[in-house]
């Protein structure tokens, strides 16, 4: 997930490029990127290319500037910004058209104030820039220090350095309010620059660092998740996921945000469904729905008297019983119309590849037993018979197969020459 030029590897092993182990200077190549379908496409005659690029910095942070020079520039070159004060240096990410869709996705006016584009940075500025980002790393553990000795309910998170080095900003979480002025004084005497404290979220925090989750692939907020809405338990409740938090939350110690990926979907089967307080009216007793199956459309009822044993009905049947406890007719049990499902509750293991049902894991080892060599017959033995007819000749051939054995090993039966 890396450029080429850092996953390319010399001779010793080692990743080149900015030496950050496969990921590019920003942090990784892949972080918020955006596939320009318009880039094989030209430009109309008599119209003029949007003169606003977008442009990349740390972790994923991103802004857009216009181009009043008329630079011409293409993704992936390394650009110096207009910043207060001095200059940021980062690397464009879009340009053309695209550019008006992203800002007009984000809120941005494209005939509003901007930043401005300075220039193609040169090799003096990106030779600053690499240098303040080596000092970023020991900075932030000196940070934490300074912060724990004052005694500071606060996390600092990250520190990203300006491009020119004139001033580095402090990401910092924190659950309440922090009075930091005096963090800020111990700061400024510490590293000898500029200071910016900036708090985020918890969720900010975890969409700049970035991470694997427990899906196994890189988090949705550091890679392509802008927008960060709200997740409700509710979600979990109906996908019928079990309440644990340690399951259900994030890297950033929040519910994930892939709860809402298919909530909407899990709302359109539900509404086929009766609800969970639907009761069904029988001579036995009314049964209390527990458990609903979206896949199968199942559903579970129990009795009052006796939850601890479940009635498995389809979600057709329960219709059929709802609609006769409105005309007024009781069902004898709900006995008599979960014997017909019982048959379909058998579980079948499908394998996504393809295979067999059930796979040589799925099958208790069996003992194997000890193999028994057997003799082979004389020439001239009779095949077919009865058993045993067979065993006399098979001890017979046993006999004579230890006879000639004796033998050849004996030397006084060695024929003479």
């Amino acid at each position: 997930m890396a450029c080429t030029s850092c996953a390319t590897k010399s001779a010793d092993g080692t990743p080149r490029g900015c030496k950050n182990n496969g990921t590019c200077g920003t942090d990784s190549c892949n972080k918020l990127t955006v596939f320009d379908w318009l880039a094989n496409m030209a430009v109309p005659n008599g119209q003029e290319v949007f003169d606003c690029v977008e442009i990349r910095f740390k972790n994923g942070r991103k802004d857009f500037y216009r181009n009043h020079e008329k630079l011409t520039i293409s993704i992936g070159d390394v650009i110096a910004t207009e910043a207060s004060p001095g200059h940021d240096v980062g690397i464009v990410t879009l340009v053309g058209e695209l550019v008006k869709v992203q800002m007009k996705k984000k809120g941005v006016d494209p005939k509003g104030d901007l930043l401005k584009v300075y220039r193609k940075a040169t090799q003096k500025d990106i030779d600053i820039w690499t240098e303040a980002r080596d000092r970023e790393e020991p900075m932030k553990v000196r940070a934490r220090e300074l912060a724990i000795k004052l005694n500071l309910e606060m996390k600092i998170s990250d520190i990203e350095f300006q491009g020119d080095g004139s001033k580095a900003t402090f990401y910092y979480t924190a659950s309440d309010r922090v009075d930091f002025r005096q963090l800020i004084k111990d700061f400024a005497r510490e590293f000898s620059t500029r200071i910016e404290m900036k708090q985020v979220g918890f969720r900010q925090e975890a969409a700049r660092l970035g991470g694997i989750g427990s899906c196994g692939r890189e988090l949705c907020c550091s890679t392509w998740l802008t927008d960060f809405r709200s997740v409700n338990t509710s979600a979990a409740r109906y996908q019928q996921l079990s309440l644990n938090p340690q399951k259900l939350a994030g890297q950033c110690g929040k519910l994930k945000c892939c709860l809402n990926y298919e909530l909407d979907t899990y709302l359109d089967a539900l509404k086929e469904f009766p609800t969970m307080e639907t009761k069904l009216y029988t001579d036995k007793g009314d049964a209390v729905c527990q458990k609903i199956d979206i896949f199968k459309r199942l559903m579970w009822f129990a009795y009052p008297s006796n939850y601890a044993h479940w009635y498995v009905l389809s979600v057709d049947q329960v219709k059929e019983i709802m609609q006769m406890n409105k005309e007024r007719k009781r069902v004898e049990t709900i006995e008599d119309y979960t014997v017909e499902n019982e048959v379909d509750l058998q579980k079948e293991f499908h394998n996504v590849v393809g295979q067999d049902s059930l796979t040589r894991f799925d099958q208790p080892k069996k003992k194997k037993k000890p193999v028994r060599k057997r003799v082979a017959p004389k020439q001239g033995a009779v095949a077919e018979g009865t058993a045993t007819e067979r065993a006399p000749q098979k001890t017979q051939s046993t006999n004579n197969n230890t006879n000639n054995t004796n033998k050849t090993h004996n030397p006084k039966n060695a024929p003479k020459k």
